[in-house]
This record gives structure tokens, C-alpha cells and sequence, in this order.
């Protein structure tokens, strides 16, 4: 996974570089930002002519989804105000989902946090690079079927906690919801509605009661 993401890190930067953009930019992004989704469609807006501001709403937007990131797992980083800091900055999909793979085991979880955090901040860091350096010899991630294989890696993590019948459910009207918006919305919107789908897992009045 981060050979993978070392390369569509260097993809980026290589993007970044062709269209015209400084080199320190896209390593100042992938340094300051770590956050692959919001960069690539910062660079898609500025470079379709929509300014540094409307390319900012895009990124907040579609990372708006680390906010429930950080409900679930928010308490492994939340002892000191520095790991508060690099915990928040370090949040992305993998971190999230390999914690979560851990269960019910906080040591383990929090391992499994900073561990995958660290190593992917490194390899999309050195990736960026390489890809400023290569300029436009990068080849699309697209092509080398490396897109499809980060969300079956998301997938396979996610498995164990499907066996629980909310989850399930919540997680199959989620995916509904975003293959339905997909084709008519902006990247990353989809993903935001398909919270909607944790609807299902709300408490009921009157489903549970105390027992005495």
C-alpha cells in the first residue's frame, strides 16, 4: 500500500509541475495537507482557472468526512496537545480503517494508527518529490489499476465489523447513496451523503428498555 501511494503520490507532482505550478508548491501541499483527495482537486479547480480559494472549498468539503474519522478513533490521539496536533494532521482513510481493524484492542489500535500514519506520510512525501523531479514521466495510477486497489484494500480492513447487522445495514444504504449521486455529483460529495446511511443505527424511543 505505500509503494502505492508513494506512487500516486509522485502523480501528483507530476501533475502539479506540468501545469505550471512552482515545485515547492505540491511539496509544501503534500507536507502541510497529507490529504491526496483534496489536493488533486485543488489542483483540478486552479488549473481549470478557479482560483486558490475555490480550490480550498474543494478540499474542505471533501474532507469533511474526517470529521466522523475523528469521533471513531479520535481517542488515540487525544492525550497531549502535540499528539492532538499530528494526530488530527496525520487522519486519513487508511490510518482510520487499519485502527479500526483492531478492534477492541486500544494498544493495538493506537499501533496500528501511528504505524500506518508515519509510514504513508513518508511515502507520499517521497513520492511527491519524485514526481516534481520525473515532471511528466509519471504514469497515471489509473492506468497500473492502483485506483481500484486502495478501496479493496479499505474493504478487506472494514470486513470484520460488517458482521454486526447495524453496521451492515448502515453500510449498505451508505454505498447506495453514493452510487446513486456518484455520476451527478463532485468527487468526494457522494462519500459526505453516504453518511446519511448511519441513520439507520440511530437509537429508537421505546426499542430498548432498562431492564429492572
Amino acid at each position: 500500500m505505500a509503494i502505492g501511494i508513494a506512487i500516486v503520490g509522485a502523480s501528483f507532482g507530476a501533475l502539479a509541475t506540468t501545469a505550471g505550478l512552482p515545485w515547492w508548491i505540491p511539496v509544501a501541499m503534500s507536507f502541510l495537507t497529507f490529504a491526496a483527495t483534496s489536493q488533486f482537486a485543488m489542483l483540478a479547480v486552479i488549473t481549470a482557472g478557479g482560483g486558490v480559494i475555490a480550490g480550498l472549498v474543494a478540499g474542505i468539503v471533501i474532507h469533511l468526512r474526517h470529521i466522523p474519522y475523528g469521533l471513531a478513533v479520535g481517542d488515540l490521539y487525544w492525550k497531549h496537545w502535540w499528539t492532538r496536533l499530528l494526530g488530527t494532521h496525520m487522519l486519513i482513510d487508511q490510518s482510520t480503517a487499519f485502527a479500526l481493524a483492531a478492534g477492541e484492542d486500544r494498544r493495538r489500535a493506537k499501533t496500528a494508527f501511528w504505524a500506518t500514519s508515519v509510514i504513508l506520510f513518508i511515502a507520499w512525501n517521497v513520492g511527491t518529490v519524485i514526481g516534481v523531479l520525473a515532471g511528466g514521466y509519471i504514469a497515471d495510477p489509473a492506468v497500473l489499476g492502483l485506483d481500484a486497489a486502495f478501496p479493496a484494500l479499505l474493504l478487506a480492513l472494514l470486513v470484520p465489523a460488517l458482521k454486526d447487522r447495524g453496521t451492515l445495514l448502515a453500510a449498505l444504504v451508505g454505498a447506495a447513496i453514493a452510487l446513486a449521486t456518484a455520476p451527478f455529483l463532485p468527487t468526494g460529495i457522494p462519500v459526505l451523503l453516504a453518511l446519511a446511511g448511519l441513520a439507520v443505527t440511530w437509537p429508537r424511543r421505546g426499542g430498548t428498555e432498562t431492564a429492572r
